[in-house]
């Protein structure tokens, strides 16, 4: 993926696109209403906007409209030093601050500004957004934007996907006690991405400016605890339900694959109840851990072949998705894991007979601070898993949260619901562990 938004929208579409062009220019102080359809009324605000930036009224948003629009997602924008620049009067043009702007370029000595030097302005609103469809595309963009504003953060990518697209991951911390936390294994789960996110991002706020998260000091947790983060571990998948893999445009032939893979299971509604990646594999049932279990219990339901949900995949970690988590896994020293899914209100926390050290009575504290029921996984669910396969290979606490609930894909209407009942969760993921002392066992092959 590029770092331009290709795909061209016009009066009369709708969608993931449109929400991002209607997000982007309210965000630039246009006012506009974030409803997905592209309008009159958005037709009006972008020309406003191509007024003040020299371009062409057109109520369509090409390649040159997206490129100017591109830093609003981001959350910052590049600026070349000028002559007589200086941070106050550049927060004043931005709308920034001077403290995020000192933040965001460590390096600089703001008394000797160099003509032709390039400054990172942060603009002065939450990145994360919580009222839009997620995608790959945006999930990228707040990821780099996150690092930008806050440089102590660490970003990369754990691999790609099966249409190449990159899986990032967020670092924050500078402990020696490692955490994981995922989301998105599941297609149509995508609300799991913004909540792990937002919590990045409220942390490394917290962190900044010397204030807690929760009800713990982000500058003892950050001293303390590495954490580590993978949104969105599913792109394509993620795509395909939020609509940016359609019918037309770029990415028609995987749609129309999906589509063909979707009609020999016509009891799933397609794509609102796609979980699998694009290739029709179950990315939670890829685990090397009772996965010929799995196999015979999916196969007995009929899930036998690439499909929108269930199919356990040709052989253990055959998908570029499940095996780019399991090799980051065995590349760090995890001494919990929280893998996020939908729906439920539940959180599982046992494989088979494995029990690590205060497992359960993390469990009971996460149900605690969430409200959210503690149960043991169902026999039919209960193999193949990345946090079965996670337990069973280093016998440490990790956890299935089932956030939540309703129909999948929830309504992003639930969010702040769901970001309110896990903050507790996200953050006694450090607090509540030991460092671990005991050997690593060898996990699984």
């Amino acid at each position: 993926i590029t770092g331009t938004i290709m795909q061209t929208v016009r009066i009369g579409d709708r969608g993931t696109f449109v929400q991002y062009l209607q997000l982007a220019l309210m965000r630039a102080g246009i006012p506009t209403t974030v409803d997905g359809i592209f309008g009159k009324r958005t037709c009006l605000a972008l020309h406003t906007f191509e007024e003040q930036n020299g371009l062409p009224l057109k109520c369509e948003a090409d390649g040159a409209v997206w490129r100017k629009l591109l830093p609003y997602l981001k959350g910052y924008t590049r600026h070349m030093i000028g002559q007589g620049d200086t941070f106050m009067a550049l927060a004043e043009r931005y709308g920034a601050t001077v403290e995020d702007i000192r933040r965001a370029n460590p390096s600089q000595n703001e008394d000797v500004l160099e003509v032709g030097g390039i400054l990172n302005i942060p603009f002065d609103f939450p990145l994360v957004p919580t009222g839009v469809n997620y995608s790959s595309f945006l999930n990228q963009y707040v990821v780099e934007g996150l690092a930008v504003r806050y440089p102590f953060l660490q970003r990369g990518s754990i691999g790609r996907s099966v249409m190449g697209r990159q899986i990032p991951f967020l670092m924050i911390g500078d402990g020696r006690t490692e955490m994981f936390y995922n989301a998105s294994f599941h297609a149509n789960e995508w609300i799991t991405t913004p909540v792990l996110l937002k919590f990045v991002e409220d942390y490394a706020r917290a962190y900044a400016t010397g204030e807690s998260i929760g009800e713990n000091s982000a500058a003892v947790l950050f001293d303390r605890y590495r954490l580590y983060l993978v949104p969105m571990v599913n792109p394509d998948g993620v795509d395909l339900v939020t609509g940016v893999i359609s019918p037309e445009g770029e990415y028609q032939r995987a749609y129309r694959s999906a589509q063909n893979i979707s009609t020999s299971y016509p009891q799933i509604p397609f794509p609102s109840g796609w979980k699998a990646n694009i290739r029709g594999v179950d990315l939670n049932l890829q685990y090397p851990a009772g996965w010929e279990n799995a196999k015979e219990i999916k196969y007995e339901q009929g899930f036998t072949s690439p499909a929108p949900r269930d199919f356990v995949g040709t052989a253990p970690l055959s998908e570029p998705e499940s095996r780019a988590v399991y090799d980051f896994t065995l590349a760090h020293n995890f001494s919990l894991i929280l893998a996020y899914h939908t729906q439920g209100q539940v959180i599982y926390w046992k494989y088979l007979d494995y029990e690590p050290e205060n497992s359960r009575e993390i469990a009971q504290y996460f149900g605690e601070v969430s409200g959210y029921l503690v149960e043991e996984t169902p026999y039919a669910s209960g193999f193949a898993g990345y946090k079965d396969w996670f337990i069973s290979s280093y016998l440490r606490p990790g956890y299935t949260i089932e956030a939540g609930i309703g129909e999948n894909p929830l309504p992003i209407s639930q969010f702040d619901e769901i970001y309110r009942d896990n903050l507790g969760i996200l953050v006694g993921g450090m607090t509540q562990i030991a460092p671990v002392t005991q050997a690593l066992v060898e996990p699984e092959k």
